[in-house]
């Protein structure tokens, strides 16, 4: 998996590992693709933040297409290399089109047909460039998705970063990773 990590084996996993694990996989995710054997060392940071992460990826009020154009404008800009591997077909599958997602990973602005995608682009890029989000973008956010998809939209952001910051600090690689998307 990684040399950052001590070795795990799920045959040697604790009680307390092994609820996790099986609360994963019974759940929507139905794998443990992702930072969840970085995270098992931890058990009680892994059984919150799975717990956050199936909120943040099925029940944010988004549809699946803006919610992964979220998660590939994140992985981008962390440059995570699973979180843009197992993401990315996802978000084809669910209608972004691929030459926009290259110009994302490429870090470019892409000039998308629908306006909700230039929102949520937008929202997120700002949210990393500045720190913040300005009057006009939020305003934008509110009147097309509602007060709490913003702040759902918010956690699904900073959810994806911890997935990222994760990914990248213990050098995790996604299951069956042959190619990297981004230089290192």
């Amino acid at each position: 998996m990684t040399e950052r990590l001590p070795p795990f084996q799920i045959s040697d996993a604790t009680p307390e590992q092994k609820a996790v694990l099986d609360e994963i996989v019974s759940g929507p995710r139905g794998n443990l693709n992702g930072p969840f054997l970085g995270w098992i060392h931890s058990p009680e940071l892994a059984q919150h933040a799975q717990r956050l992460g199936a909120f943040c990826r099925y029940r944010t009020g988004l549809p699946l297409r803006l919610s992964e154009l979220a998660i590939l404008v994140t992985a981008a800009r962390w440059q995570a290399q699973a979180e843009w591997y197992i993401h990315y077909p996802i978000a084809l599958e669910a209608g972004i089109r691929e030459a926009d997602a290259q110009l994302i990973r490429e870090g470019r602005r892409p000039s998308f047909a629908d306006p909700d995608d230039v929102l949520i682009h937008d929202f997120a890029s700002e949210l990393y460039d500045t720190k913040r989000v300005s009057d006009a973008i939020f305003a934008k956010a509110v009147e097309r998705f509602g007060h709490q998809v913003v702040i759902n939209l918010v956690g699904l952001l900073g959810y994806y970063a911890l997935v990222a910051m994760t990914l990248n600090v213990f050098g995790m690689r996604a299951i069956g990773q042959q190619s990297l998307p981004f230089a290192e």
